[in-house]
Order: C-alpha cells, then sequence, then structure tokens
C-alpha cells in the first residue's frame, strides 16, 4: 500500500527477540470508558469522581474540549473531579475543538454538539481529517441537526446550533459503537423515543453508562436500544477498569512466550469487547478468568494466561465487531499458529487510524509471512516469522502488534513511527518491559536511517 512521507525525527522502537515473559502486570484505563465517564459527568447534575482515567492524548483531548466549554475539572493523579454543568450548561467554545487523532471523542462529541444552541466545529489531525464522518452526521440529520462535513466527509465537522431534535428509529450501515453512541447522547436532548438498531452486537459502555447516571435505556434485544429524551443524569464515582484493548498485546504476549505464566490485573471483561478472548481460546490459547467482579456497572477479572501452542481458525463473522480494535495483534497471534486463520467481514478495518488491513498484510510479508489480502479481511498462514522492519503508518496499534511479534522472530523487528502509541497507552513501553520484553526507544535523524546499509 502507499507509504506516508516520513518526518525528520521521528520515533522508532526496536523489539528484540527475547526467551520469555511472565510476572505480574497492570494496564492503563479503558479508552473507551475514559471518553464516557468524561462527557456523561460533565453533562450530569453535581460533582462526579473518576478513578484511574486513562491519560492518553485521545482522552486528554476530549476533556480539552470539555474545558472549553466551561466545564470545571480538578485532576488530581489519575482521579478527575468533574463538576457537572447538567443537560444545559455547555457554553459555545472560543474556536474549533481538536480532538487530534481520537475519532471516538469526535463522533461521541458530534452527539452531544447536535442538540447545543450554540456553532461548534470539530476537527483534528490529518488522520482524523481522513476518517469517515458522514455515517454519523446523516442520522443526526435526520434528528434535525445542521451538520457539514470537508469534501469526502471527513472532518472539519461544522455543526449549527439552536436546532430542535426529535427522536428517529434507525438501523446502523454497521455495527459501531461510536455510531450508536452518537445518537443516544443526541437523544437526551431529543423529543420522542430514539431507537438504534445495529447489524450485530457492539460495545455497550455508553448504555451501562448512562443507566448507572439515572437514564432509563431500553434494550429489546442484544442490537438494539432505545431511550427517551427529557431526562437527567445525576453526578457518580466512576472506575475505570484496564483497557481490555490494551491488555490484548500482553495476552498474545503471555500465549507466545509464558512458560510460566503472566497475570494482567484489573482487566474490563466487558462481553461487547471480549470477542478476541473468545478467538485466542477457539485457537488454543490457555487463558483464565480470575477474581470476577463488577464495578460501575463494569465486569472486571484479573486474565491469567500461559504459553500455548496455537492453531489456525476461521473467525466467526459474529466477534468481528466485538474484537475489530484488536486485529493487528490477533494477525500476530495468526503468523505464529499452525495452519490458516481466515478473517472476513472486517472492512472496517480499512478505516481506522490506517487502513490496517493493507499495513498488516504489507507488515506481515516483511516478516516472511504468507498473508491473502481480501476487501473485508485476511487470510494467514502461520510459520516462521523474520526480524526486518516495519513502517506502522502512524497507527498505535500496529506499532505495539509489531512488537509482539519479536517474541517469535528470529531477528530483531524495527517499527517505524511508533508516537502515536500515546494516544491510547503512554506507558507501553515500560509496562512491556516490566513484563518481560525487549523493547528500544530511538529517534531516527530522517531519510537517510531508512538505508539498509
Amino acid at each position: 500500500m502507499p507509504q506516508q512521507p516520513l518526518s525528520e525525527g521521528y520515533q522508532v522502537f526496536i523489539s528484540r527477540p527475547v526467551a520469555s515473559v511472565g510476572g505480574e502486570i497492570t494496564v492503563p484505563g479503558d479508552k473507551s470508558i475514559s471518553h464516557r465517564a468524561l462527557l456523561l459527568s460533565s453533562i450530569a447534575d453535581g460533582t462526579s469522581i473518576i478513578r484511574g482515567f486513562l491519560h492518553s492524548e485521545d482522552c486528554l483531548a476530549t476533556l480539552a474540549a470539555l474545558q472549553a466549554m466551561a466545564v470545571d475539572v480538578v485532576v488530581e493523579g489519575d482521579d478527575l473531579k468533574i463538576l457537572g454543568v447538567g443537560i444545559e450548561g455547555l457554553h459555545s467554545p472560543p474556536g474549533p475543538l481538536n480532538l487530534g487523532n481520537s475519532g471516538t471523542a469526535t463522533r461521541l462529541l458530534a452527539g452531544v454538539l447536535a442538540a447545543q444552541p450554540f456553532d461548534s466545529v470539530l476537527t483534528g489531525d490529518a488522520s482524523l481529517r481522513k476518517r469517515p464522518m458522514e455515517r454519523v452526521a446523516i442520522p443526526l440529520r435526520l434528528m434535525g441537526a445542521v451538520i457539514e462535513t470537508r469534501g469526502g466527509g471527513g472532518a472539519p465537522l461544522k455543526i449549527k446550533g439552536g436546532r430542535p431534535l426529535t427522536g428517529i428509529d434507525y438501523t446502523l450501515p454497521i455495527a459501531s459503537a461510536q455510531l450508536k453512541s452518537a445518537l443516544l447522547l443526541a437523544a437526551l436532548w431529543a423529543e420522542g423515543q430514539t431507537t438504534v438498531r445495529s447489524p450485530n452486537p457492539s460495545r455497550d459502555h455508553t448504555e451501562r453508562m448512562l443507566g448507572v447516571m439515572g437514564v432509563k435505556i431500553e434494550q429489546s434485544s442484544s442490537h438494539t436500544v432505545s431511550l427517551t429524551g427529557g431526562g437527567r443524569l445525576q453526578a457518580q464515582e466512576l472506575e475505570i477498569p484496564g483497557d481490555f484493548s490494551s491488555a490484548a498485546f500482553f495476552l498474545v504476549a503471555g500465549l507466545l512466550g509464558a512458560p510460566d505464566g503472566l497475570l494482567i490485573r484489573n482487566v474490563g471483561v466487558n462481553p461487547t469487547r471480549t470477542g478476541l478472548l473468545k478467538i485466542l481460546q477457539e485457537m488454543g490459547g490457555q487463558i483464565e478468568l480470575r477474581n470476577q467482579r463488577e464495578c460501575g456497572g463494569e465486569p472486571i477479572a484479573d486474565l491469567f494466561v500461559t504459553q500455548s501452542e496455537l492453531r489456525g481458525v476461521e473467525v466467526c463473522t459474529d466477534l468481528v465487531s466485538l474484537s475489530i480494535d484488536e486485529f493487528p495483534v490477533l494477525f500476530i497471534a495468526a503468523a505464529c499458529a499452525r495452519g490458516q486463520t481466515v478473517v472476513t467481514g472486517a472492512e472496517e478495518l480499512r478505516h481506522k487510524e490506517s487502513d490496517r488491513l493493507g499495513v498488516m498484510a504489507t507488515g506481515l510479508r516483511i516478516l516472511g509471512v504468507s498473508v491473502t489480502e481480501y476487501s473485508d479481511g485476511l487470510s494467514i498462514e502461520g510459520g516462521s516469522i523474520s526480524g526486518g522492519r516495519i513502517d506502522s503508518q502512524g497507527d498505535h496499534r500496529i506499532a505495539m502488534a509489531f512488537t509482539i511479534a519479536s517474541l517469535a522472530a528470529k531477528g530483531a523487528i524495527e517499527i517505524l513511527r511508533t508516537e502515536e502509541v500515546a494516544t491510547s497507552f503512554p506507558d507501553f513501553v515500560s509496562v512491556a518491559t516490566r513484563s518481560g520484553l525487549a523493547i528500544e526507544v530511538v529517534r531516527s535523524r530522517g531519510k537517510d536511517d531508512l538505508s539498509d546499509e
């Protein structure tokens, strides 16, 4: 696939083979839940406490956007105190809201801002501006919002305020928690009932948190959710569990190289997030859920993973939407498994921070893995992995996934453009090091560093 030009001084990971990983680690707070806790606490009545908040670039962009709309936030380490302004209390921001690389923040805020009495603009970095935004603008327009997207359907989104919203019955074109959540958030201000139907299950963090904060949610099936406008949110004390998407890298690391086991503590195991867990277990992965409990409406467990002999599988399409963010590291597991792994129905991966199907296929081929690329998936023939140089295309999940591949590689793997890892997992290298991985972080001087001489 086309390569993006490299900037001067970009960050590089050099991940070297190690004999094993193990021990006990924790991963940072869940990114999806951190976004939602911020947004809902901001429009709640009263003061909310958020514990275990993820201080990633994406979540901090959401925080900055809310502060620009007159929400007071007190930061105390990993805890936040949010002084909610209520359903009517957001103020017009002084300028465009820059959400950086966060598609979640952009789409969820679009739902909130579509209902406000003031105009607003949502924008972000070059990667975000390429991502499809018409898919959220279209249903919001059906509710009465006035939203303009950039040519081609991307950001900036220009939202005209002061337009009354009306509830709709809408079937999503794809299973997407971001789209569903945007409509449910807009529905808080809409007249009547809004019903969102999905072709498959998707993350339900928004529904769970709305329920905890006192909003009545009706679910007629696992794919259909309804909300009637006019309700108010009550402040809560919320604890953010460890992010399953971050834990996913270490689940695969443990399966590839933890003969004595690797324990990952306090991980969110919401069933709408753990499709990867089921897939890895079908591949023969030994993963045990310990100390299962619930906090703030979210199930949590400690995950104990042991080195396993993996086999290729054909991934059930029902699990695709439940593991969409974890596919980069799943593709690494597939490359190390015995036999063929086939994934289809995952065309959405082409519209993430990068074209994740194309970038992963290219990277795996560089490492000597046989890959067939489809419009909506990959077929991967497991076998040996060599070392090599991979361009992550600035995609945080791809960069982290290829560091895990070094556990099975015959040589070091050099991963270019890893700065964006900070958008979801700022402490990735230190946590990886504690588990036993060997990752060196260097800065390139520019194009000359790309030569193989």
